[in-house]
């Protein structure tokens, strides 16, 4: 199934799978809901998934496609490798994340792929996702993650650190994109899942 909310887009990705005899295009959507919704009817192994669409966004729907349709396949197909990008849909469950440049055999070769359970990354993510793992929220993050792990609200994580109450939210924003999440709640189960709390 392709998931884009720019028709051009997947009338392209449907030509580029036109005539091959192992890869069928069973249905298509222009957003989050539509995928589910065509998830329930069409049942496709795989689904290749735009991050950035209305209604309800990519990683969303990936992480609702996970909970109800926890066999199907979902490849980010996307023109956005930002570390934030990459760790909130590497977190939301993908097998794979490829770029919008990807050549047509290699989307070939990530749905096959897919489809028998490996996983797929584009070089620059799979350099980005190493970045991310060795880099971790700094000295100063952790200090910020552990006022909010107290149940501190910014403003008294801000009087804490005698930082200002906007030094507090870039520095949770960084712990967010880090961690591969975006919530302070989801940030700290993480957190402590990794043993960094």
């Amino acid at each position: 199934m392709i998931v884009d909310d720019h028709p051009v887009v997947r009338d392209g990705l449907r030509g580029m799978f036109a005539g091959v005899s192992d890869i069928e295009v069973v249905a298509e959507a222009g957003d989050g809901l539509e995928a589910l919704a065509q998830a329930r009817a069409c049942r496709p192994d795989v689904v290749l998934m735009d991050l950035r669409m209305p209604n309800l966004d990519g990683v969303g729907a990936i992480v609702r496609l996970r909970e109800h349709h926890p066999d199907i396949r979902v490849i980010v197909l996307t023109t956005y490798d930002t570390d934030s990008h990459i760790a909130r849909a590497m977190a939301a469950g993908v097998s794979g994340y490829l770029l919008k440049d990807a050549p047509r055999e290699e989307l070939h070769r990530a749905v096959r792929t897919a489809a028998q359970g490996g996983a797929v990354l584009a070089p620059s993510v799979a350099a980005a996702l190493i970045n991310l793992e060795r880099a971790g929220p700094s000295g100063r993050e952790m200090e910020v993650l552990r006022l909010v792990a107290k149940g501190l609200a910014n403003k008294e994580i801000a009087r804490c650190l005698l930082i200002s109450e906007t030094t507090v939210k870039t520095h949770l924003k960084h712990v967010f994109a880090k961690l591969g999440v975006d919530t302070r709640a989801a940030a700290v189960a993480v957190a402590l899942e990794r043993g960094l709390l």
